[in-house]
């Protein structure tokens, strides 16, 4: 089981990648946050990838899951990043 915590480090790395966290919640909220962004969110927040996980991969396992699946995860992340965790 994937484990995912937004650690500073790991928002650090996200915002390095996608820009201004608070952007990205709005464009989720908007409904105009693409998959590929949903994926880097993720895979900057895995507590311990797997050996042999490449990015690719989650993110093929990602869209293979649905977005049924990962809607509740991704709400999770974006309250923690609303709320500064």
């Amino acid at each position: 089981m994937l484990v995912l915590r937004p650690s500073f480090a790991a928002l650090v790395a996200a915002e390095q990648e996608l820009g201004p966290l608070f952007a990205l919640v709005e464009r989720a909220a908007a409904g105009g946050m693409a998959l590929g962004e949903m994926v880097a969110l993720f895979w900057h927040c895995l507590t311990a990838r797997p050996a042999g996980l490449t990015r690719a991969a989650f993110g093929e396992a990602v869209a293979a899951g649905g977005l049924a699946r990962a809607t509740p995860v991704l709400r999770v992340l974006l309250m923690q990043i609303l709320q500064g965790r």
